[in-house]
């Protein structure tokens, strides 16, 4: 499982800028003004091959008692809470603040890894800025400038450490089928999860957060293994009504890292709302396989349109998950949840379906034969052969004379050619193309 590491600190003191250089992209809105960042911002990062999830936070404003600093407070303190690694970004400019004192204060009570870092320190000259700031009795004070990426590395390396490498996946002879319920807090994802197991395994409470930790439950079911994974929700604190929902993100990242299927659990009252679309966009990114439960069903007027209006709802909201089976349910009342095994069964074996080189070669030449790839350069470019590299989800490698111009709407036909010929049609396929060597292996 990635770890966690969140970027907090006063506001302006530069934490979006080091989040897009520490993420290698320019990800979070960078602008010369205090708190343009009021959200969370989440990236994927990797360091050495050690990979981790990166938090930018809002300005924390310690003495905030109300508006949206004291809800950036709250957010920030969330991070603290659910993050396994802190840094803790200061401003080399503005010298050591009573705000700083504080935030500090508060970090020295919690047991976990805390980097000290002053910012804004661009070359030598800059370096007797950062001396303040060893009033603070820690044991080692970083100095970097995030603008410009000196003392950037320095940081990475002396974190490496609390970074593992990326776990294998367990052993495909395993055959535990790994199922997290994810979605937005009080969609009755342990009440799910109650009903599936068929007794109290999980507290269910109509309070949001209620889940303070992440439940593994293995079970068997009819011959077969299973691992139930309910994510929890946030840690309750006062005044975190408004930040429950954006916080569920960290939770939803947490279980996906560790699961084969996420069923991601939508409440039909609200019907598919943007938070939703976010958390099944993180397991899709990761190629987990998904299925969508829509819930408390049982509360929902219905006529014989109903069905069909949700689901294009859900379709158009969430189009990158075209593929993925919708089932709508009743954790209450345990309307059509047995259902949610079934779908479970075919989704796992999709997703752990290999298909042999030849039987994909032969497919290859049809595909191409029915619609030729746009030439490059003014010649044909020529596909050698295809393979399949992995499960979980289905990878494949498709050998060719120029990679770079295959165009995006060519790969997804070749992506529609694999789900049909091959049964692929309700889990993610990843595709890469290389340039072709000389002779196919």
């Amino acid at each position: 499982m990635r770890p966690v590491i969140a970027v907090i600190g006063r506001p302006n003191v530069g934490k979006s800028t080091l989040f897009n250089r520490l993420a290698g992209r320019g990800k979070a809105i960078v602008i010369d003004e205090p708190g343009a960042t009021r959200d969370r911002n989440y990236a994927d990062g990797e360091w050495q091959g050690r990979p981790f999830v990166l938090i930018d936070t809002g300005g924390f404003e310690p003495a905030a008692t109300d508006g949206i600093l004291a809800q950036m407070r709250e957010q920030t303190t969330l991070a603290m809470e659910e993050a396994d690694i802190i840094v803790f970004l200061m401003d080399g400019r503005d010298g050591l603040t009573p705000a700083d004192r504080e935030i500090a204060a508060m970090l020295r009570k919690i047991e976990k890894p805390v980097f000290h870092v002053v910012n804004k320190i661009d070359g030598p000259k800059h370096e007797p800025l950062a001396y303040d700031f060893h009033a603070l009795g820690v044991e080692a004070i970083f100095t970097l400038s995030a603008q410009h990426g000196q003392g950037v590395f320095e940081l990475m390396d002396a974190m490496a450490h609390l970074l593992p490498e990326e776990a294998a996946p367990p052993p495909e002879e395993e055959e535990r089928r790994r199922i997290a319920v994810i979605g937005k807090p009080n969609v009755g994802k342990s009440s799910l999860i109650n009903r599936l197991l068929g007794y109290e395994r999980t507290i269910a409470n109509p309070t949001p957060g209620t889940t303070r930790d992440s439940i593994d439950t293995p079970f068997e079911r009819q011959g077969r293994s299973y691992l139930l994974v309910d994510t929890a929700g946030i840690r309750r604190k006062s005044r975190v009504s408004l930040t429950l929902e954006k916080y569920s993100i960290v939770q939803a990242l947490k279980a996906i890292d560790r699961c084969d299927i996420a069923v991601i659990l939508i409440d039909a009252v609200e019907g598919i709302t943007e938070q939703d679309v976010k958390i099944a966009g993180l397991a899709h990114e990761r190629g987990t396989a998904c299925i969508l439960a829509v819930n408390k069903w049982d509360l929902v007027a219905k006529d014989n349109e109903t069905i069909g209006v949700y689901v294009k709802d859900i379709k158009d909201k969430a189009k990158f998950l075209d593929f993925a089976p919708i089932v709508f349910i009743s954790a209450l009342s345990g309307q059509r949840v047995a259902r949610l095994f079934d779908l479970a069964e075919k989704v796992y074996e999709q997703y752990t379906r290999r298909v042999s080189t030849g039987d994909l070669n032969r497919a290859l030449r049809a595909f191409t034969g029915r619609n030729p790839p746009p030439r490059s350069g003014g010649r044909p470019n020529a596909f050698a052969y295809v393979t399949q590299a992995g499960v979980k989800p289905p990878t494949f490698i498709f050998f060719v004379r120029d990679p770079r111009a295959v165009h995006f709407s060519y790969e997804r036909y070749l992506a529609n050619q694999l789900r049909e010929a091959f049964g692929f049609d309700s889990v993610p396929l990843r595709i890469f193309f290389k340039k072709k060597s000389k002779s196919p292996p």
